[in-house]
């Protein structure tokens, strides 16, 4: 009898199955094309393994959100219709990534776009929405899902937020092949303990720890990796030769059909071998970040409130270095890297509390707790707001004394 799924061998879960459905999308080029969009953009020059994909991370969200399904469905609260839509939710939630992923969401979310506006676009209006329709799917309910528009708030939650596959993939893959310790998580005692209440997820009170753990991991995968001051300067160097080269290339105004390929390989490509007179500046950002000639960080600062600093403040603490320094302004780079500790829900809001499930001689109830008086994440909770200077090596000792002149009492 012919089987009508595939085993796909993997280091984070062992065996991704999937199934002939899932196999034409996953074969189709605008998929493949997340083969080639690193899953951690520049971390490969500092943590050398960490070459990974948005594709084989697809696959793990797809993985870890048919295991919730299932955890679901056993209790009663979902149907094997619903895990199909689940995902394939799961699988396509990063389909509008553009090259160098979030560094390329830095850029278009300054002119008001997102890679889930991008996403959205090509389920409903490329050959992927065509597959799904033809396999008598729901494309407009599986966008939604994916993207945490749908009626489903728990569907919602599973693919995106504090109890998402989404999270619990990339912490494990992450950690993985950056060989971070800090990404140890649970996330089959998350997934097994997995309830719904009043529509909305809701976790077992005896997975509480896991939860934790799990909050912990993310914050400090953050501090160690996303936001490692050599990462960073990196992406830093990336953003700029994307912003230089905007105007000339329109990388963040193509029309789907030109979207779909772009890959890291294709930008620096088009940057590197560039022979525009205006483009010289963003050619050699490209060729530095690929020999890896980073520019150093001469100061750096984890602020504690939660405010965020606007681009407005970064260019004028900009041109406040450049007069103290007498260095150029376009040799001096601001980044102020903000995340929220927490991270957001489906609506895009912060997470303020988790609803707990307790059972008690066969009969259960629920409490929403507040994310506050759960000790570990309340500790974390808020932004993550770190800011540094970066400048070129023949910069960095007037940068740095400027820096610490007019910084020095930063909190």
């Amino acid at each position: 009898m012919k089987k009508n799924y595939l085993d796909i061998i993997d280091p984070i879960h062992d065996f991704i199955r999937v199934y002939d459905h899932e196999l034409s999308i996953i074969d189709n080029p605008i998929f493949q094309r997340l083969r080639r969009i690193r899953q951690l953009s520049g971390a490969h020059l500092t943590y050398p393994a960490a070459q990974h994909t948005r594709f084989e991370h697809s696959l793990g969200v797809m993985h870890i959100s048919n295991q919730a399904g299932n955890a679901l469905r056993e209790k009663g609260i979902i149907k094997s219709d619903d895990i199909e839509i689940l995902r394939l939710a799961g699988l396509l939630h990063d389909i509008g990534h553009g090259p160098f992923s979030h560094l390329f969401e830095e850029i278009i979310h300054e002119k008001k776009i997102s890679h889930e506006d991008y996403g959205k676009s090509i389920i409903l209006k490329s050959e992927i929405g065509d597959i799904l329709s033809k396999n008598g799917l729901d494309k407009k309910l599986i966008t939604k899902i994916a993207f945490g528009d749908s009626k489903f708030q728990y569907l919602n939650e599973i693919v995106s937020g504090a109890l998402s596959a989404d999270m619990m993939d990339y912490l494990l893959r992450d950690g993985y092949f950056t060989g971070a310790e800090h990404a140890k998580i649970d996330h089959k005692r998350i997934t097994q303990s997995l309830d719904v209440y009043k529509k909305k997820l809701a976790l077992e009170r005896s997975a509480l720890y896991s939860f934790e753990s799990m909050m912990h991991s993310r914050y400090q995968m953050f501090k160690a990796v996303y936001f490692h001051k050599t990462v960073r300067a990196a992406e830093v160097m990336l953003l700029e030769a994307l912003r230089l080269s905007d105007d000339e290339f329109g990388f963040t105004s193509f029309k789907i059909n030109e979207f779909v390929h772009l890959t890291d390989e294709f930008v620096l490509s088009s940057l590197t071998s560039s022979k525009s007179p205006k483009l010289k500046r963003a050619k050699q950002f490209a060729i530095d970040y690929q020999n890896r000639r980073l520019l150093k960080c001469v100061f750096e600062r984890i602020l504690t409130n939660q405010s965020n600093l606007k681009k407005t403040k970064t260019d004028g603490l900009r041109t406040s270095l450049s007069k103290k320094s007498k260095i150029d302004e376009s040799e001096i780079f601001v980044d102020s890297s903000v995340t929220p500790s927490i991270p957001l829900a489906p609506s895009k809001k912060e997470s303020k509390s988790i609803i707990l499930i307790s059972s008690d001689n066969g009969k259960s109830s629920a409490e929403e707790m507040p994310i506050s008086k759960i000790p570990v994440v309340s500790a974390i909770s808020g932004y993550m707001n770190i800011l540094r200077i970066y400048t070129h090596q023949k910069n960095r000792k007037k940068v740095e004394i400027a820096a610490k002149s007019i910084l020095g009492d930063l909190k």
